[in-house]
């Protein structure tokens, strides 16, 4: 059991201290980045127990909306609802790239349990392919998700609200992509890995605009003070 939990929980810290390690200015309290993980990981039984009902009452009967809804829209709406209510209002998120930090760090909180329960059931073998597939894909719509949720504290009022509308909408599109393509098609790996390629070259596209983020509202601090 021990195997099982230390290769469940192994990719999620790995990606999360990457995207944490990348911060190039005042890194978060750890104490912080782990209250977002653990929040991340309170909501998978909530999570999980919608996602029973939906589908023991069959309230979708197409793989294209059991994807949008069921997966895309209920797993992301909740961790931005962790993100927006939870976080983004704390003093330690002080700078765009901390949108990031937090919104890894509450993906992946989701994504490492489910990756627990997952390998308990069917064991260590599919433990690769968990890491390179859901957890990865977690991580990064958290990172898309962080991205948007940080440009828009750091962005006039005005700007605001549109942005976090992108914050939730864009990683559940994504989301709901990532699932209808894995459930549509018996040659779903053909379709899963460019579109993992895309997403961590648009994760990492958002990982790279966040910094010049940060650094332009650096600038402006030391200019101001």
């Amino acid at each position: 059991m021990l195997a099982i939990i230390s290769a469940a929980i192994a990719p999620g810290l790995a990606l999360l201290s990457y995207f944490y390690l990348r911060d190039q200015y005042d890194t978060e309290p750890i104490r912080s980045v782990l209250r977002a993980f653990i929040l991340g990981l309170a909501i998978t039984f909530p999570i999980m127990f919608v996602q029973y009902v939906l589908e023991t009452e069959q309230i979708f009967s197409t793989i294209f909306f059991r994807s949008l809804i069921s997966f895309g829209l209920l797993e992301e709406f909740f961790k931005w609802f962790i993100l927006y209510f939870f976080i983004f209002h704390l003093i330690e998120f002080d700078d765009p790239y901390d949108g990031i930090v937090y919104g890894a760090a509450v993906s992946l909180g989701f994504a490492t349990f489910e990756n627990v329960l997952f390998l308990a059931v069917n064991g260590l073998e599919s433990a690769f392919g968990r890491a390179l597939l859901p957890v990865s894909s977690h991580a990064l719509f958290g990172v898309i998700m962080g991205f948007y949720v940080g440009k828009a504290k750091f962005s006039l009022s005005t700007k605001r609200k549109r942005l976090l509308v992108l914050s939730l909408f864009i990683p559940v599109g994504l989301h709901g992509l990532y699932d209808f393509i894995l459930m549509s098609s018996r040659h779903w790996v053909y379709y899963i890995i460019p579109f993992m390629l895309f997403l961590w070259w648009l994760g990492l596209w958002k990982v790279k605009k966040a910094h010049s983020l940060t650094e332009l509202h650096h600038n402006k601090i030391n200019i101001g003070g």
